[in-house]
């Protein structure tokens, strides 16, 4: 019996031996960061090495990361606004603090690069604070905050071979922002809260070993593998549409539409055969819904209704895509035939 393939990198990736081990050991330093014996030293000393190979891979300042639960704490930040304007296209956890109102926004929030479609857009100038969520560009296409005009962004560890429950928020130099959780004053001020060491030491050693991985051309490997999987399934799928297809994308994610078959049949089609994909965004609780990204990009319900997403990762290879192709293929000829 073959073993299952895991496509859906975009909701989660798998983690990476190097933040394991980097875990495993910060479990030992038994000190508090915020204790000024040795024990805490030495544990403060893990949070501060993390926090320099996190700048690192988002291109910032050590002291401009602040460490979080996850981007969706992180977004958080917003709350302490007034109007803020989110771009339609943006993840759930930065839309929910969209308040539109009168007069220039105070914040203006959007992803660099869309968690159901990949496409990757560049900021604009404009009135108001930038905040930016990074989460799935990290460590994936090359870009740096610093370059960016940017004036916060959030990002998730898990995203990039790291533990889930631990982000981080970044912070311009000068910028001055509400204190995500008042208390002891940990993080600069901003985040108060023991620090989940073990968490933060795997973060840094996903963000430094993702980065060594972007530079040395693992992703454009990747891309040659998500376009021979589009090449194959348009071939017999004429009538799917690839989103973004012309357009600057992630390099490892197609979401693509065949009207009149669901989204949610396909997934639970390509689960039972073997194969892990996704209907779109993971982080809505388990929920199924039609995509208020595809809508905003101009698709209609039953168009939108019907998207994929397949998101592949380093360890893809290209059996597993040939596999997925035949796969769900087979699916989309009996589609195919209970339509006729």
């Amino acid at each position: 019996m073959r073993s299952r393939v895991y496509l859906d990198y975009n909701a989660t990736a798998p983690l990476r031996a190097e933040a394991r081990a980097a875990m495993i050991a910060a479990l030992d330093v038994v000190g508090n960061p915020s204790s000024v014996h040795g024990e805490g030293r030495a544990a403060k000393a893990l949070v501060e090495r993390a926090r320099a190979q996190v700048a690192a891979a988002v291109g910032c300042k050590p002291q401009e990361v602040v460490f979080t639960s996850g981007a969706t704490e992180a977004a958080r930040v917003l709350a302490g606004y007034g109007r803020v304007e989110v771009d339609p296209t943006a993840h759930d956890a930065i839309w929910a603090h969209h308040r539109p109102g009168e007069g220039a926004p105070q914040v203006r929030a959007m992803g660099l690069a869309n968690s159901e479609t990949g496409v990757i857009t560049e900021p604009e100038a404009g009135a108001g604070l930038l905040l930016l969520d990074v989460t799935q560009a990290v460590g994936r296409v090359p870009f740096s905050f610093a370059w960016l005009g940017a004036d916060l962004a959030v990002l998730s560890a898990h995203k990039l071979g790291g533990p889930k429950g631990v982000g981080a928020l970044i912070v311009r130099q000068g910028v001055d922002i509400p204190a995500l959780s008042l208390g002891g004053g940990q993080e600069m001020g901003r985040r108060s809260g023991t620090e989940n060491i073990p968490g933060i030491a795997g973060f840094g050693a996903a963000a430094e070993a993702a980065q060594r991985d972007l530079e040395q051309g693992v992703w454009r490997r990747v891309e040659k593998l998500r376009n021979i999987l589009e090449r194959r399934l348009e071939h017999s799928a004429n009538e799917t549409i690839f989103v973004g297809k012309s357009v600057p994308r992630l390099p490892n994610t197609s979401c693509f539409l065949t009207p009149g078959w669901k989204g949610e049949t396909q997934v639970m089609a390509m689960d039972l055969a073997g194969f892990a994909v996704s209907a779109g965004s993971a982080c809505s609780s388990g929920k199924v819904k039609t995509s208020r990204v595809l809508r905003a990009m101009g698709f209609d319900d039953a168009q939108a209704a019907s998207a994929v997403r397949v998101s592949l990762g380093p360890e893809t290879t290209e059996d597993e895509i040939d596999r997925f192709a035949a796969a769900w293929l087979a699916q989309y000829e009996k589609f195919r035939a209970r339509a006729a």
